[in-house]
C-alpha cells in the first residue's frame, strides 16, 4: 500500500491570520453558545432550529441565503433560536463528491488547502450576518481551522460510533449533536451521547491532554436503515432512556431530513419536512416530558427548491442555490415553515 503526497496544508496560524476573528464577532459567537446551552440545559425555554444548505456550496449563494435567512431569524427569536448549516464535508455512502473543504471546485481536482480558506472565508461573511453557524465533525484533524467559528458542531451517523470522533466532542468548547447510527438505533445513540459527555483522554500534537467531556452533547434523531425513528413510541422511548442511563441534560434534537422523510415506498422526499415539522410538533404539544425533552430541530434548505446531480452538470449548466447533494426547501417554503413554526410555539406557550 502506498500514497502520493499531493499538497501542504497550511497551519492553523496562517490560516487564522490571513482570515482572523474578529473580537466582535468572537464575542458573539460566545452569546450564542451560550444561548443553545441554555436551552439545552433547560434554563431558556426557546427552541433552536439548525437550518440551511445540505452542502454549503457555492460560496456566494450560501452568502445570499444567510443575507435572507438573517432577518428572519431576528425576527423569530423569542421563540426560535436560529443556527445555519454551514456544512462544507460531506459524508458518502460509497463514493462522490465530498464537499467544498475537499473539492471547492467541484468540476476540478480536490485541492483541501483552497477549500480550507474557502470554506473559512464563506463562514466568516455568513456570520457577519449576525448569524450563529453550525458544521458536521466528518474528519477531526480538520476541525481547528474552523472549530473558533462555531456555535453546534454534528457527530453524523457514520461517525457517532467512532471513537476519535466521541473523545474530540468531549473535548470542545461548545454543543455537539450526537445522531443515531444508520441503523436508527436509538439506544447506541445514546451510548454516544454518555461518550461524548464523559472524560477521556487524546493526543494533541506531542501531548497528552485530558478533555473534560462534554455536557451539552444531546440525541439527534435523524431515522434509519429506511426508516423513521421520530413517531410517540420512538420519543417515549428515548425520553425514558436519556432518564434510566442519567444523561445529563437530557435533549433530543429532531432531524426531520434524511430517513425521517421516507414516504410509504420507502424514497426519500425532501418535500415532507414541513410535514414532518408538524407531526413532531403535535407529539410534543400532547406530553409535556417530550416537550421538554424535545429542544429543536434539523432541516434542510436552500434558495431553490430540490437538487441537482453533479455528475450530470457542468460549470455552464448548474442551477445556483440548489443544492447539489440532499433535495432542500426552497426559501419560499423555509420562510413559510419557520414563521408557522414560530407561530404554533407562542401560541402553545400561551
Amino acid at each position: 500500500m502506498s500514497h502520493i503526497t499531493q499538497h501542504t496544508l497550511p497551519t492553523h496560524a496562517e490560516v487564522c491570520t490571513r482570515l482572523p476573528l474578529s473580537p466582535e464577532l468572537r464575542s458573539k459567537i460566545e452569546q450564542d453558545r451560550l444561548e443553545i446551552e441554555n436551552i439545552l440545559m433547560g434554563r431558556d425555554p426557546r427552541k433552536f432550529m439548525i437550518i440551511g444548505p445540505c452542502s454549503s456550496w457555492p460560496s456566494e449563494e450560501v452568502v445570499e441565503y444567510a443575507r435572507r435567512l438573517a432577518p428572519l431569524a431576528e425576527e423569530l427569536q423569542d421563540v426560535i433560536k436560529i443556527v445555519m448549516r454551514t456544512y462544507i464535508q460531506k459524508p458518502r455512502t460509497i463514493a462522490g463528491w465530498m464537499g467544498p473543504l475537499v473539492q471547492p471546485d467541484p468540476f476540478a481536482e480536490p485541492h483541501i488547502p483552497t477549500g480550507i480558506f474557502y470554506c473559512r472565508e464563506m463562514m466568516l461573511q455568513v456570520l457577519e450576518t449576525g448569524l450563529p453557524i453550525a458544521d458536521e465533525i466528518l474528519f477531526p484533524r480538520y476541525q481547528s481551522y474552523f472549530r473558533d467559528l462555531l456555535t453546534w458542531a454534528a457527530i453524523g451517523a457514520r461517525s457517532s460510533e467512532n471513537q476519535e470522533h466521541r473523545v474530540v466532542a468531549s473535548l470542545l468548547e461548545f454543543p455537539i449533536g450526537v445522531k443515531n447510527p444508520t441503523s436508527g438505533s436509538i439506544p447506541i445513540g445514546i451510548n454516544s451521547v454518555l461518550a461524548c459527555q464523559t472524560p477521556n483522554f487524546m493526543a494533541v500534537a506531542e501531548n497528552q491532554v485530558k478533555t473534560s467531556g462534554n455536557p451539552c452533547a444531546h440525541l439527534v434523531l435523524r431515522g434509519g436503515n429506511g426508516n423513521h425513528n421520530i413517531g410517540q413510541e420512538h420519543l417515549e422511548q428515548t425520553v425514558q432512556l436519556l432518564q434510566e442511563k442519567c444523561v445529563q441534560n437530557p435533549s433530543v434534537v429532531i432531524d426531520i431530513s434524511h430517513d425521517n422523510t421516507r414516504d410509504e415506498n420507502g424514497v426519500k422526499q425532501y418535500e415532507r419536512q414541513t410535514e414532518v415539522l408538524w407531526e413532531t410538533l403535535d407529539i410534543m404539544s400532547q406530553n409535556p416530558k417530550i416537550m421538554s425533552t424535545v429542544k429543536g430541530w434539523m432541516a434542510e434548505s436552500f434558495l431553490e427548491e430540490g437538487s441537482q446531480n453533479l455528475a450530470k452538470c457542468s460549470h455552464d449548466s448548474v442551477i445556483p442555490g440548489k443544492s447539489v447533494t440532499d433535495g432542500c426547501l426552497g426559501w419560499d417554503a423555509t420562510q413559510d415553515l419557520l414563521i408557522t413554526l414560530a407561530h404554533k410555539l407562542r401560541t402553545t406557550s400561551s
